[in-house]
């Protein structure tokens, strides 16, 4: 007689840094199953995306298969589908196309979408930087605008050259400088008779500084570098409208452009709403300690869809990458201590710090709970180690940095391809 299956079934919706960090932490183990569950085959490298959208990187550069990621892990079984219902008491959830999946624990890492703020006219007309697809679509239209003006030089009236980024947070300040360094550096050989001159990038936001999270000294030293690549700063201003033609900003300020990236912010993905579960600031759904969901024992909910409690009681902790992963790492040892009957450990999140790139050659870190400040050509070399260390496998780790550390200290630019077709033409008679 053969005996009955007692092993624990664990479905995780999300194929980003938590939910592959927490299928990784199960698949060790034999005595437990794991279905992973994604809209799309790939797990997509975000921190990196703004690289895509200015032709350093290459998609295939950000994004690796899941099957691949996880072909070693026999326990694993990977589905293409998009959940759309969940059902935290059953413990099940069903995708667009049907299939219903049921496990012992459920584990939600959706991810988030971006958060527009009820502006008028800006989930229509923005270029929002948060998948694959954003950031081709972005590099798409940015390639349009210099071919247009390479065929019709008055365009420049028009704003072709204008760039708004609204948000000065990392993900703004990352693709403000890497759209600087484009224009100067590539586009000047590539279209010679581009009037590089007459270009504009524009950075606004609502703060009084540029990266908030960092010191004084890290924005006074962020701005400079800013600047000195030829961006501008319209601080203490937020956009009030986003016309086809035109942004109108809140201090009256009308800009003429074609390409506004929207780096605004961000809130949990639409399927929150849907779960039944609380939810808090910027609609993610608020876990306790121990990352489950209040009332949905046996439900853990991860990265940016969830609100998780900063250890000190003082608010919650941020939406990066590092939190992410240790979170999925850490709900797994919860669930198999759980499995094992014994008691569930609160979060403990280790604080490797913060740090954003400007340009090829200028970054800041603030590394560690101790915040050790680097600026400059040391802060980009850290930012490159612990990037590369937050990828899965390590033949992805050296592929990604040899690609992108090519990418950083030459000008060139590879994949500078138009690619979608589906993107639509600008029509620059409509303002």
């Amino acid at each position: 007689m053969t005996p009955a299956n007692t092993s624990k079934h664990v479905v995780i919706v999300g194929g980003g840094f938590a939910g592959i960090a927490c299928a990784r932490g199960l698949a060790r183990h034999d005595d437990v199953r794991i279905t992973l569950l994604d809209k799309n085959n790939y797990h997509q490298f975000q921190p990196l995306l703004y690289q895509v959208a200015t032709s350093q990187l290459a998609p295939g550069d950000v994004a690796f298969a899941l099957r691949k990621l996880l072909s070693k892990d026999s326990n694993v079984d990977v589905k293409l589908g998009e959940v759309t219902t969940v059902d935290t008491k059953a413990k099940t959830v069903a995708t667009s196309t049907g299939e219903v999946y049921r496990g012992d624990y459920l584990v939600l890492a959706v991810g988030s979408r971006p958060n527009f703020f009820n502006t008028p006219g800006a989930d229509q007309r923005t270029f929002p930087l948060y998948s694959l697809d954003d950031a081709k679509r972005l590099r798409s239209r940015i390639l349009q605008v210099f071919e247009d003006v390479d065929r019709e030089p008055k365009l420049i009236d028009e704003g072709a050259l204008n760039f708004v980024i609204v948000g000065a947070g990392a993900t703004g300040v990352e693709i403000a400088g890497a759209i600087a360094e484009l224009l100067h550096g590539t586009m000047t050989t590539e279209y010679p008779n581009l009037p590089v001159g007459a270009a504009k990038i524009y950075l606004v936001d609502h703060g009084h500084t540029v990266l908030t999270p960092f010191s004084d000294k890290a924005h006074d030293y962020a701005e400079k570098v800013l600047r000195q690549v030829g961006v501008q700063l319209r601080l203490q201003t937020g956009v009030k409208e986003i016309e086809p033609g035109h942004a109108t900003l809140s201090d009256g300020t009308t800009i003429k452009t074609r390409v506004v990236i929207w780096a605004g912010g961000l809130k949990a993905a639409q399927l929150a709403g849907s779960t039944g579960l609380p939810q808090g600031r910027g609609d993610r759904i608020d876990v306790l300690p121990d990352l489950t969901a209040k009332g949905a024992p046996g439900v853990y909910v991860l990265g940016d869809f969830a609100n998780i409690p900063n250890p000190a009681g003082t608010g919650t902790l941020p939406q990066l990458g590092s939190v992410a992963q240790q979170a999925g790492q850490w709900a797994a040892k919860n669930i198999l201590a759980d499995v094992a009957g014994r008691y569930r450990a609160p979060f403990e999140y280790r604080d490797k710090g913060i740090m954003a790139m400007i340009t090829r050659t200028a970054a800041i870190a603030e590394i560690g709970e101790k915040r050790i400040e680097l600026h400059g050509t040391m802060a980009a070399d850290a930012w490159r180690g612990v990037h590369v260390a937050l990828l899965s496998g390590v033949r992805n780790k050296i592929d990604a940095f040899v690609h992108w550390s090519l990418a950083h200290f030459t000008i060139d630019r590879g994949p500078q391809l138009l690619d979608r077709l589906e993107t639509p033409r600008i029509n620059w008679e409509d303002d």
